[in-house]
């Protein structure tokens, strides 16, 4: 049978009402990406679970899918998320999917623009606020509680639901749960999704990496932050809505949360690319917590099998490289001209 979507392949998994109308952009089934170079470095079995891949870039569309689904099936009309970015083009995607009216709250000025750009053509009507995620966040709480109006972020439960497929994805690959999992923690539904899916899945549990940016880490500095900063715009959150789940998940899997700074973050992002993956900063974020805790001895990799989590493609935020891009030479458009430049 060929593939119709995470909800159709894993529904006996997902606890969804039954009502749910399936509304699919075939989205999951993402590759587990070897990436032999960085396991010669680890000296361990090193994958990368490449979300980036998704319809409309991110792991968003995972949890989307079961968001809109369920609300279509309820009669919702309209959806409305506030968003860093991510969540912005998946909710306007999977609404127009659906035939509902999209809103989509941001943050001014605080928005890659390959994000902006995708919640705009899937038909949303953008709402830039004065104020950061957070403030966003609770508007529409506030709306969804006094209107109709379907919410669609992360703490809505059924999104979640469909995040958590990734973990089972990983397993059906790997055949268990790798030793570790790293990736990036911002409003921290991910880390609390996967966590949630290995514990359903009984095919073993990883230890958890989780990793902030240094300006936007409240999970590590224990407090929200006000104003948030970091070149990693999708984990640019400093008040996470599940956040509490997150430390439980760290905790219990015998694992951390740590933060790491906005050059490791680049850093990582150009290791990344340098082996063919190439990603938006927040994704690389689990990488660079990983290379951090590896480099202080804090983390023992040998031999070990471990998944880095990439959230995003690098098209979400391509301003990050071709603002510092170097434009090429010029040269004659002639094959000497050539020779000379590049050699034999």
């Amino acid at each position: 049978m060929t593939y119709q979507g995470l909800i159709q392949r894993y529904r006996q998994y997902l606890d969804l009402p039954a009502h749910t109308q399936t509304v699919s952009l075939l989205e999951g089934n993402t590759p587990l990406i070897p990436m032999p170079r960085l396991s010669r470095d680890f000296d361990c079995e090193l994958f990368i679970k490449y979300e980036g891949l998704n319809p409309t870039g991110s792991f968003k569309d995972r949890g989307m899918t079961a968001a809109i689904s369920e609300a279509v099936g309820r009669g919702a009309k309209t959806v409305i998320c506030a968003s860093t970015g991510n969540t912005a083009a998946s909710a306007a995607a999977y609404a127009a999917r659906a035939g509902l009216r999209s809103i989509v709250l941001i943050p001014e000025g605080k928005v890659a623009v390959g994000k902006l750009a995708g919640a705009i053509a899937y038909g949303a009507e953008v709402i830039q606020i004065q104020g950061s995620f957070d403030d966003a966040l609770t508007l529409v709480v506030e709306i969804t509680q006094k209107t109709p109006i379907a919410l669609v972020n992360s703490i809505n439960p059924y999104r979640i639901e469909g995040q958590k497929t990734s973990s089972f994805e990983i397993c059906d690959v790997l055949g268990s749960s790798p030793d570790w999992l790293c990736l990036p923690v911002g409003n921290a539904g991910n880390i609390t999704s996967y966590w949630a899916g290995f514990k359903q899945y009984n095919k073993g549990l990883p230890q958890v990496l989780g990793v902030q940016a240094e300006g936007a880490a409240p999970l590590v500095l224990g407090h929200p932050v006000d104003k948030p900063e970091t070149i990693a715009t999708a984990i640019r959150i400093g008040k996470p809505a599940r956040g509490e789940q997150a430390l439980d998940a760290a905790q219990e899997s015998n694992g951390k949360i740590i933060a790491v700074s906005d050059a490791q973050i680049l850093d990582a992002q150009h290791i990344l690319a340098s082996e063919g993956v190439w990603v938006e900063p927040a994704s690389a974020a689990g990488l660079a917590g990983l290379i951090a805790e590896t480099s202080q001895g804090t983390l023992d990799a040998k031999g070990k099998r471990i998944v880095v989590v990439c959230t995003g493609h690098g098209m979400k935020d391509p301003s990050i490289i071709t603002e510092s891009f170097k434009a090429p030479e010029v040269i004659p458009a002639n094959y000497q001209a050539l020779i000379d430049l590049v050699g034999n």
